[in-house]
């Protein structure tokens, strides 16, 4: 982070990207917007530049091989503060690291890996250090536009869940004509967004022109005013933190036992609608897939009759006396006891010869139905025993999530949905380990020939994210065109494919990769630990951790000025020694040593790199304290929300009316005056043409 006291940047401010791919290339335009000096190294010109304006973006670069210590050299690698390694090569990105590293100690290296283990290594023995996985950082974005567009984001701070959520206000809502939106904000809620029902309507680009507080710092972030009145219509975005003990939180062991309970139930209610021949005509049809189930259909069927028949003929010709003697005669044939029924016996009566003939065909057969059933239960027991740990649960009927293909990217996508307990299948086209992902339903096989087996004409969302951008797109229209109600995410690499994708096929979501992840990687180059990220309305939204330092852009400010300032929302905040807060209040003070969170987009991150604070503009009026007490707890009040001296706050109290001498940001304001009329002082805010005439 750079020093409060410099906002300018100096030449020597420079950042180094090596690799130019689609993410190098995305890096370079967002460090642009940083307004830092960037040069580039790349082991051939770029052939094909994604965007258009970019060459021009790029200060000095150089072809070469990034790992060779004159190549840096050429590329200023001692002039910059900071290097990005995002070729496509990670032992090359690790190599040129290093490099940059011997060359300039006090370099901060921000590398693309997937060695998780090596990189956690690297962070703890080098300083200023920190490796990204770009289909890590990607990997929600795609899981949450397979959701409804009630959830928005999704991501975790420590142990600590978070969501975003959009909820669109329907007449019946409780907060409907009955809410302020600050009395929606909480210990656990802050609003991001407020949508007018005629400002949600409009295009993204059209929303900041209808914005209520065009002043504020960030275009997405408190636009809205805090007293406006909940509309039917209108949009509320929020982020909120969920406890360990929510109750949407769903144990799985607890909902297949009570799966299984219902379709016992289910069963006993049906038992007297029970049609043997239909049923009989069911079972055959489903298991066509399935011989063995057929051969012990026609076994037992087989056995059954001629037990039957065997019985009846004994009775019939008076070999047998009753009934159940012939039955038990006809089964002891049955088991191979031609021998004990007829061998070595004198008979009062000879038997007829067809019953001997029949009686030895019992025995016969006897004998192949027990090597058949010898021979299921022995499949029966291995199979059992290799697809032991491999049991997975059935595919869902509706409402489900359809996976298609399960690589790095797809098996973080299937563990977000899991972890917001939505139902949902994966498809690929090889088996999988046991242990991996062992509660999702798995289909497997030839993709486009097993689209139809995970009921994808039910399915709420078909997200296709192998590592080919065509076949995710030929996958992805195949399963649309069988159920063209659903959700389709399409993953791509380049940003001009995506762009003519995203322009050809509307309903689709085409998110690419790299775009995604490299705001993530520049805003890392400045000191920034970014945790994650989701989309809302069109753009990038960064979970960023901060760690207080003495000479940094945040130490000594209150969270109010952070937020209303640099247009960032804090939603997580730790003193040094001290447990951690969700959802901090405005009035505390960051000093050296706090951890901060906040949720910024590129544009925050840009303010608070180089001290940007937007402008205070709101002076409130102190207009009468109406009880004894209220003149010192007024005092108090305004010294906690604004960050005055106490005893400052404490005299202008006792020189009513009087207006506060110190600007502050309008939420700010509007905050203070809510306050103090709860402890009966009378406030209000100037406008800026009031106070133009006092000349203030």
């Amino acid at each position: 982070m750079r020093p409060k006291q410099t906002i300018a940047l100096s030449n020597r401010d420079q950042i180094l990207v090596c690799g130019l791919g689609s993410l190098g290339q995305h890096c370079v335009a967002n460090l642009q917007t940083f307004g830092v000096r960037v040069n580039a190294i790349d082991l051939t010109h770029p052939d094909r530049w994604e965007i258009a304006h970019l060459p021009k973006a790029i200060n000095n670069l150089v072809i070469g091989d990034c790992r060779q210590s004159d190549i840096l050299e050429q590329a200023g690698v001692r002039r910059c503060r900071a290097a990005l390694l995002v070729t496509e090569n990670e032992r090359v990105n690790l190599e040129a690291a290093l490099s940059a590293r011997v060359l300039n100690p006090d370099i901060r290296l921000v590398v693309r890996s997937e060695k998780q283990n090596l990189n956690n290594l690297l962070e703890q023995q080098l300083t200023n250090f920190i490796a990204f996985e770009p289909t890590q950082l990607a990997a929600p974005a795609f899981a949450l536009e397979a959701l409804d567009e009630a959830m928005t984001g999704f991501f975790k701070v420590d142990n600590q869940s978070f969501r975003v959520v959009t909820r669109t206000i329907q007449p019946q809502d409780s907060w409907c004509d009955t809410r302020k939106v600050y009395e929606v904000i909480n210990r656990d809620r802050r609003v991001l967004r407020y949508l007018k029902a005629e400002t949600a309507r409009l295009k993204p680009e059209e929303m900041a022109l209808r914005s209520d507080h065009p002043a504020s710092a960030s275009a997405q972030f408190y636009t809205w005013l805090p007293d406006s009145i909940i509309r039917a219509g209108d949009v509320v975005v929020s982020v909120e933190a969920e406890s360990a003990d929510d109750g949407s939180v769903i144990d799985y062991a607890r909902n297949t036992r009570r799966g299984m309970l219902q379709r016992v139930r289910q069963g006993l209610r049906n038992w007297r609608d029970w049609r043997p021949r239909e049923a009989l005509r069911t079972f055959w049809r489903y298991s066509y897939n399935n011989q063995i189930r057929r051969v012990a259909l026609l076994c037992g069927i087989t056995v059954v009759s001629l037990c039957l028949i065997g019985s009846v003929l004994m009775v019939m010709t008076g070999t047998a006396p009753s009934f159940p003697d012939a039955f038990y005669a006809t089964v002891v044939l049955l088991l191979g006891g031609y021998g004990d029924v007829f061998g070595g016996v004198e008979l009062t009566e000879p038997v007829v010869w067809w019953l001997r003939l029949f009686s030895l065909t019992l025995t016969l057969a006897g004998t192949a139905f027990i090597g058949v059933l010898y021979a299921l239960l022995t499949e029966k027991l291995l199979t059992s025993r290799f697809e032991f740990l491999t049991k997975r649960p059935p595919v869902p009927e509706a409402g489900h999530v359809v996976v298609i293909w399960l690589g790095r990217v797809g098996r973080q996508v299937v563990e977000i949905l899991q972890d917001l307990k939505q139902p949902v299948v994966g498809i690929t086209s090889q088996s999988i380990e046991p242990d991996i992902l062992p509660h999702m339903p798995l289909v497997t096989g030839p993709i486009r020939d097993i689209l139809d087996k995970t009921n994808l004409a039910t399915a709420k969302s078909i997200v296709a994210v192998s590592d080919d951008e065509i076949q995710n797109l030929e996958l992805g229209l195949m399963a649309y065109r069988s159920n063209p109600k659903s959700r389709l995410i399409i993953r791509t690499y380049d940003q001009i494919f995506t762009d003519k994708v995203a322009h050809l096929f509307p309903y689709a979501q085409v998110l690419c990769a790299s775009a995604l992840s490299a705001e993530a990687f520049a805003g890392a180059a400045f000191g920034e630990n970014v945790m994650g990220l989701f989309r809302l309305y069109h753009q990038t939204v960064l979970v960023t951790q901060y760690a207080i330092k003495a000479d940094d852009t945040l130490q000594g400010l209150l969270l109010a000025e952070v937020a209303y300032g640099y247009g960032v929302v804090p939603i997580w905040h730790q003193q040094k020694g001290q447990r951690s807060r969700v959802m901090p209040s405005d009035d505390i003070q960051l000093h050296e040593g706090d951890r901060l969170v906040v949720l910024s987009t590129i544009r925050g991150l840009r303010r608070i790199e180089q001290g940007d604070t937007a402008p205070k503009q709101w002076q409130v009026e102190l207009l009468q304290a109406n009880a004894a007490d209220a003149i010192f707890e007024g005092g108090t009040e305004i010294a906690r929300v604004t960050g005055c001296a106490i005893g400052e706050a404490h005299d202008l109290m006792n020189q009513l009316p009087a207006i506060f001498p110190h600007k502050l940001y309008l939420h700010q304001a509007i905050r203070l005056v809510r306050r103090l009329g709860r402890l009966r002082v009378a406030a209000k805010i100037l406008p800026l043409e009031d106070r133009v005439g006092r000349n203030l």
